[in-house]
């Protein structure tokens, strides 16, 4: 279901697209999530300049590649202003993250168009590749702030144990009406997809494709697909193994699963056996594990970050970290560096203790 929304929204952003865009979209390896975000970021990139009056085209479908070779670095800085001062549709103005994610789209045509594509004898579209000469945003706060906005929200230690107590023993209790059912129901399942994200970091896109040839219990092993399609393979928490093993107990009867079903995380959809969506996962977190329930708000990113940051306090090894989290490098890691203070204070408060000895 989740492939299925993902490629109708793709195919109806690449009918606005002209061809050297639908070109770039068969030739890159993104997810298809990323896949959507970029057409949609690129079509809002071809409107503005038709806006502006920088292109000819009366619609997207109508830019040039050459429209685009010409762009002066100004022009480029005109729009990301633009999009700084916009406001989303919650009202508020555009993030720094959701102004990047514009310029990583823009980023990511262009080195196709003036590096990959092999178009005029073997050629790229054109060599003047502007983006290169466009930072990021930075952000608005510094890592040690959105570090520790970050760990207040996380599950590390024994909090995480407590949290699935939580679940286990007291959640229904808080439930009315058709939630009480629902849990009741899928109680197992959903306790297993957050041991699953808080034993080995995966993102919730990557749970929801886990099939039950992945999982090797014995071992402690799950083999996952990436995004861009690449296969890897993670260790689990021992923790978690409990709870899967409880899922898997009652997996068939509960869902009717037939034999030949591969998915592991399984739903009930119109009296149908199907595959639990990335979209499902993430709806149901929001709608039943309130605030108000456990004091913190949940979401998939928190359990990874969770653990990320335990994983580094642990090992102090960004490369371990990156390979968990099936990241390319490790400078995305930098923030876990940063979430205990802990170990910041008492550094800081060593260091007046020495001076003060010295000073006596």
């Amino acid at each position: 279901m989740e492939t299925k929304k993902y490629l109708s929204l793709i195919d109806r952003e690449m009918a606005q697209m002209p061809d050297f865009v639908k070109e770039y979209q068969l030739e890159t390896r993104h997810s298809l999530t990323t896949s959507y975000q970029y057409l949609t970021e690129i079509r809002r990139f071809f409107s503005w300049l038709i806006a502006e009056n920088l292109t000819q085209a009366k619609s997207p479908s109508q830019v040039l590649p050459s429209d685009l070779e010409k762009l002066s670095r100004s022009d480029v800085m005109l729009y990301l202003d633009k999009l700084e001062h916009s406001r989303n549709k919650q009202g508020h103005l555009n993030s720094p993250t959701t102004v990047n994610r514009s310029l990583n789209a823009l980023r990511s045509l262009y080195k196709y168009l003036t590096i990959t594509a092999d178009k005029k004898n073997g050629e790229p579209y054109f060599d003047r590749n502007v983006m290169l000469k466009i930072n990021s945003l930075p952000y608005t706060s510094t890592l040690n702030y959105r570090a520790h906005a970050l760990e207040a929200h996380m599950y590390t230690g024994n909090l995480k144990y407590q949290f699935m107590d939580f679940l286990d023993q007291k959640f229904a209790g808080l439930c009315s009406g058709r939630a009480i059912s629902s849990f009741k129901q899928n109680k197992e399942r959903d306790m297993a997809v957050i041991a699953l994200i808080l034993g080995t970091g995966i993102r919730v896109s990557e749970c929801a494709g886990v099939d039950m040839r992945d999982l090797n219990l014995k071992e402690a092993t799950l083999d996952i697909t990436r995004k861009g399609g690449q296969r890897d393979s993670v260790p689990v928490a021992d923790w978690t193994l409990p709870y899967l093993e409880k899922y898997l107990a009652i997996r068939a009867d509960r869902y009717k699963a037939p034999a030949t079903n591969k998915d592991f995380f399984l739903t009930r959809y119109h009296q149908e056996c199907r595959r639990m969506t990335t979209n499902a996962i993430e709806k149901w977190l929001a709608s039943i594990l309130l605030p108000s329930a456990t004091g913190h708000p949940l979401t998939p990113h928190k359990l990874r970050h969770t653990v990320a940051s335990e994983l580094y306090q642990a090992t102090k090894d960004q490369v371990m970290v990156a390979q968990q989290l099936g990241q390319k490098g490790t400078s995305a890691t930098d923030l876990y560096t940063h979430v205990d203070q802990r170990e910041q204070r008492a550094a800081l408060n060593a260091s007046a203790k020495q001076n003060k000895s010295s000073s006596d």
